[in-house]
């Protein structure tokens, strides 16, 4: 069972994800940093345990401002080995030009930033070299419908997002990621949002899920480094 940190990345600096609301969205303040400079952050998950891959949202890519085009080498540089998994908001087409320029790192494209005429690209994008986020808003899927009704198209690794959930201390839901790794076959689907402590991830990982995203957990303490050996030994 993977456990894949969270950063999200607001305006340069990290900051606390809160059900979605990203307006709402406050500078982080984590026992892990001594500041919200996301590469202080990412060290201070490093602090927990040896961790293989790291999500970035670069939530200014996302919403239209520029992305943080620096940040992806900065990680890469103070983090070596480590796989960088990065959702900025570009666009397909983006996407399947930067496989070759930026091979260091894994894109992840989000439902929420395709339209329904680059559904259809990803069917051009090699199935290994891509991450598919499926967004939701409560019940609502964010995206077009063709990227969640055709899950032959999806690529060999998929996150479920769900959005309201993040940092709501709620529970992550696990009936809609049963639903959805019944669909997944064998590709590896990667739970987000809600997730609380190591019962939580245990319970996902019943479903047949590949892993976690968690964020709030980590700075919270409810998910200590304890509990990542003991599921990383599982």
């Amino acid at each position: 069972m993977d456990v894949i940190p969270v950063i999200d990345v607001q305006h340069g600096i990290a900051v606390c994800a809160t059900r979605g609301r990203r307006t709402d969205y406050k500078p982080l303040t984590t026992p892990l940093a001594a500041d919200n400079d996301p590469v202080t952050v990412a060290l201070g998950f490093r602090s927990l345990g040896s961790f293989a891959v790291l999500y970035v949202a670069d939530l200014d890519g996302i919403e239209g401002r520029g992305r943080n085009v620096a940040l992806p080498k900065k990680l890469a540089e103070s983090l070596p080995g480590l796989d960088l998994w990065i959702d900025d908001g570009s666009s397909a087409r983006d996407v399947a030009a930067r496989l070759v320029a930026e091979p260091n790192i894994t894109m992840v494209i989000g439902s929420e930033s395709l339209n329904d005429a680059e559904a259809a690209v990803l069917r051009d994008i090699p199935a290994d070299r891509y991450v598919l986020s499926l967004d939701f808003i409560g019940d609502r899927f964010k995206g077009p419908p063709a990227v969640l009704e055709e899950a032959e198209h999806w690529p060999e690794r998929v996150i479920v997002m769900t959005l309201a959930r993040v940092g709501s201390k709620e529970g992550p839901d696990v009936d809609r990621i049963v639903g959805l790794v019944a669909r997944a076959g064998s590709r590896r689907v990667y739970a987000a949002g809600g997730i609380r402590d190591r019962f939580d991830v245990e319970a996902l990982r019943a479903t047949g899920a590949a892993g976690v995203l968690v964020a709030t957990a980590l700075h919270a303490g409810t998910i200590t480094a304890g509990d990542l050996e003991g599921i990383a030994g599982r």
